[in-house]
């Protein structure tokens, strides 16, 4: 298997536990880590025969902003959902979903979570 990386993927979305964060959103950042068999696509040179990472993009901002959750967890599930059931070659998809913004009052570069989701029950 091999990996197709999107890192630092920016989207504005209206996740969030307080009021103002469904009212006013904020930015995320994502870094998407989908694993796929990309053999043919190295022998073949043919978009088709691999993950058109242009495509998961659209997956994933439809996804993530159709609706407001409370918990980044929740959105983050359903982006990675979103990617299996939309991008057969992907068998598995790791995601580390930034919140620069949250709201604490302190000093950090971000909040985040990490989840993994796969197709099946057998990993790739």
């Amino acid at each position: 298997m091999e990996k197709i990386i999107i890192k630092n993927l920016e989207i504005f979305a209206y996740h969030g536990v307080n009021p103002e964060e469904k009212q006013n959103g904020q930015r995320f950042l994502l870094d998407l880590t989908l694993w796929a068999d990309l053999s043919q696509a190295r022998q073949s040179d043919r978009l088709e025969d691999t993950v058109n990472y242009a495509a998961v993009r659209k997956t994933v901002q439809r996804a993530f902003t159709s609706e407001s959750f409370d918990l980044i967890e929740r959105a983050g599930h359903v982006a990675c959902a979103a990617v299996l059931a939309e991008h057969p070659k992907v068998c598995r998809v790791e995601l580390l979903l930034k919140k620069p913004e949250a709201p604490m009052n302190a000093v950090f570069d971000y909040a985040a979570v990490e989840l993994f989701a796969e197709r099946g029950a057998q990993p790739c």
